[in-house]
């Protein structure tokens, strides 16, 4: 297992037994498939995805006009795109290293704003 899919793999577990319902892709073009396909409260997407970035994937869901909250996590925030595109900004920003207190805590807040 790839140091990706074991990040992705430990998120998705801390997530699960915090009582969310969590499907995993491991790459952003299984991603945008799976979102067109189910509807979904929150996205949390790596920017550095092979096939689809995490900014190509916000551009995907503006054009789609699907309103999505987005956690976009990463390295390096890619703030020339977000700058460029401000209709893309996500919900929020993980810096990576993040730990399981901050997604628990930025997934808690993001979905207590947006879902009834």
């Amino acid at each position: 297992m790839d140091d990706d899919a074991t990040i992705r793999h430990i998120n998705t577990h801390v997530l699960a037994l915090s009582g969310y319902h969590v499907d995993a892709a491991e790459d952003g073009a299984a991603a945008w498939d799976t979102l067109q396909h189910a509807n979904y409260d929150l996205l949390i997407t790596d920017n550095n995805m092979p096939k689809v970035s995490g900014v190509e994937l916000l551009h995907k869901l503006h054009a789609a006009h699907m309103a999505l909250p987005v956690i976009l996590a990463t390295g390096m925030p890619p703030m020339a795109e977000l700058t460029q595109y401000p209709w893309l900004q996500p919900a929020a920003l993980l810096i990576k290293p993040f730990s399981c207190r901050e997604l628990l805590g930025t997934v808690k807040n993001i979905l207590r704003q947006t879902v009834p």
